[in-house]
């Protein structure tokens, strides 16, 4: 078979597959189309689902946390023992014949020396 030949019979073939099937091709296009090169395509309502994960995620970590709020409220609101806890303990607050001393756990960043600096 010549090359000729082979070209004249693969036009046929392909002449024929296009006359024969040519809605189908159409479809396949359209999907194609449709399905991952539009804005509402395959890859983007993956990334849409996999957001909407995240946020109801995030949901429930706000929903544990406003809880957790709520509760403190109520017993800040119930008794005074708590207020003054809260006070002492998160806003550094003393009472006038008290010393507050404020302990870091904080590591200091070492000095270090480069060339002929010295620390003092």
């Amino acid at each position: 078979m010549t090359r000729k030949e082979f070209i004249q019979k693969a036009k046929k073939v392909a002449k024929s597959i296009m006359h024969v099937n040519k809605y189908l091709v159409v479809l396949v296009l359209g999907v194609l189309l449709v399905g991952f090169f539009s804005d509402s395509s395959v890859v983007a309502h993956i990334s849409n689902m996999n957001r909407m994960k995240e946020l109801r995620a995030e949901i429930a970590q706000h929903k544990a946390l406003t809880k957790a709020n709520l509760e403190q409220i109520y017993l800040m609101q119930t008794d005074m023992k708590v207020v003054e806890r809260v006070a002492r303990e998160q806003h550094f607050m003393k009472m006038d014949d008290e010393d507050v001393f404020v302990l870091s756990d904080d590591d200091p960043k070492p000095q270090t020396l480069t060339g002929n600096e010295t620390v003092e």
